[in-house]
């Protein structure tokens, strides 16, 4: 697994400045007020630093942006960058600021002069993030990621404020990993054993496979797996830190990859679909999140593991399925099967740990794209108070998150002539019907929130935070969420 790159927390040692190998940075205000490790280097290097905070480049770079100086004189470094920062900044700021350096800093050793900066913490989750690199499968040799030191002027403090936060990129980290795995390398079969490892966390890992599967009643589960060969299963992951209380319970999709199934998708752009898992890849990284920090909440993440394939034994559209909760659904459609696999895995969760809330995740539609692009995530909810935490904390993470609205009249395009309902309701609202439809699996007493994600697990272009690919986008919103309304005192 790909784990964040070191970072230590070190006094501040001016003198040492100008030995510094690798990379070095430097915090200056807007204002262009310089620190005393600012200072120093200006004067190491002859008035670089205030040549350059008195020039029209100094003004046109924006907060939280590097300016680079490479092979500065005086200096043993390789390049110095200049981090454009307030005295104060907020947490977005400083991340960003952290991410800029990650990509100045490549491989290389990097020293950061943070000083007094009340957000070195923030800084480092940033720097951290933005450092990732999926690199498992390539046979050219890659450079190792040397470490980085943040100098502060309190480095125990900052470095304790800092430990949960990093726990916070390794969940992330391993989100990315499981999203970015091709097709024939996370299988169902591994899929759970990455699963069953976390047990060394902690956390209580059980995998249910098809007999148990198939004794519990979840059909329609099943039949979205039955022309694979590689088995289904649910994995239930629970995380009991809490003490008595009732745990939230997080549901992951988890389809390994997606052909549409007899309802068989076009070939451009199916590559794709290996990271239609995204739902459960980002239980996975919220769970492992909480069991590295000691999260001090009770949590149960359940995720089920399809691979959805046409074959002789493949379900067909018009098959009628029963689901665990006892309802006949008419499959119009095979390529709408992550709502097949939820709906029991949803019933399941309820059923055995009554959960004080429930929160699935599942790269469902196409349609959310179409709505709200790759900016955020549709939020559907029967709560309004449940849904308001969570779009509280996904702002606070800067994870983008829209409210999405559900309502009877959508019942009616789930209408069937043959069964209680069917699994599509045609193009219009798609994301919508599609929630509908979970929702039906949601016992009247359960606060729920459903998030379509198919538009922010996995982007063609780099973001602040990640390279192109798997965002991670959910586990630091959802970490939050649990640590603002589910931690025990």
């Amino acid at each position: 697994m790909t784990t964040p790159i070191a970072i230590t927390f070190s006094e501040t040692d001016i003198d040492a400045l100008s030995d510094a190998q690798g990379k070095l940075a430097v915090i200056v205000t807007p204002d262009g007020k310089l620190d005393a490790a600012a200072r120093r280097v200006n004067r190491l290097t002859k008035g670089a630093l205030a040549r350059l905070v008195d020039s029209e480049q100094w003004e046109k770079l924006k907060v939280a942006e590097v300016f680079v100086m490479g092979f500065p004189v005086g200096l043993a470094a390789e390049a110095l960058a200049v981090v454009k920062l307030p005295r104060r900044p907020g947490a977005e700021k400083a991340r960003k600021a952290g991410a800029a350096l990650a990509k100045f800093k490549g491989t290389a050793p990097l020293t950061v002069a943070a000083g007094a900066l009340p957000r070195a913490a923030d800084l480092s989750l940033g720097l951290a993030l933005r450092a990732y690199e999926f690199t498992d499968h390539k046979t050219t040799e890659t450079p190792e990621q040397a470490a980085a030191v943040i100098m502060v002027s309190k480095p125990d403090e900052v470095s304790q404020e800092a430990a949960p936060m990093l726990a916070v990129a390794e969940g992330v980290f391993m989100t990315r990993d499981l999203v970015s795995e091709p097709s024939n390398i996370l299988t169902t079969t591994d899929f759970a054993a990455r699963l069953l490892a976390m047990a060394d966390l902690g956390l209580e890992v059980d995998v249910l496979d098809e007999d148990e599967l198939e004794t519990l009643g979840m059909r329609s589960l099943l039949a979205v797996g039955q022309g694979s060969d590689s088995p289904s299963k649910v994995v239930v992951m629970q995380w009991n830190g809490g003490g008595d209380e009732a745990p939230l319970a997080l549901i992951g999709k988890g389809v390994v990859f997606d052909t549409g199934g007899i309802s068989l998708k076009p070939a451009g752009g199916m590559e794709d679909m290996t990271m239609d898992m995204g739902g459960a890849g980002v239980v996975a990284g919220v769970m492992r999140t909480l069991a590295l920090r000691k999260a001090r909440a009770n949590v149960v993440a359940l995720v089920g593991l399809v691979e959805n394939m046409p074959d002789g034994r493949a379900q067909r559209p018009g098959d009628v399925v029963r689901s665990m909760k006892g309802d006949t659904i008419e499959v119009i459609n095979t390529d709408a099967e992550g709502r097949l696999v939820l709906c029991d895995v949803m019933w399941y969760a309820q059923d055995r740990f009554t959960p004080v809330g429930m929160v699935d995740l599942a790269t469902l539609t196409g349609a959310i794209i179409i709505g709200l692009g790759h900016e955020n995530a549709g939020v559907f909810s029967n709560n309004d108070s449940f849904a308001e935490g969570f779009l509280k904390a996904a702002g606070a993470e800067g994870e983008g998150a829209w409210r999405m609205p559900l309502g009877a009249a959508y019942d009616a395009l789930l209408k069937s002539n043959i069964a209680d309902m069917k699994n599509v309701g045609g193009r219009a609202a798609g994301s919508i019907t599609a929630a509908q439809f979970l929702q039906r699996f949601v016992k009247d007493d359960c606060p729920w929130i459903h998030l379509d994600i198919a538009g922010v697990a996995s982007v063609k272009t780099d973001t602040t935070f990640a390279p192109k690919g798997a965002t991670g986008w959910g586990v630091m919103a959802l970490d939050r969420f649990i640590r603002d309304g589910y931690e025990a005192d």
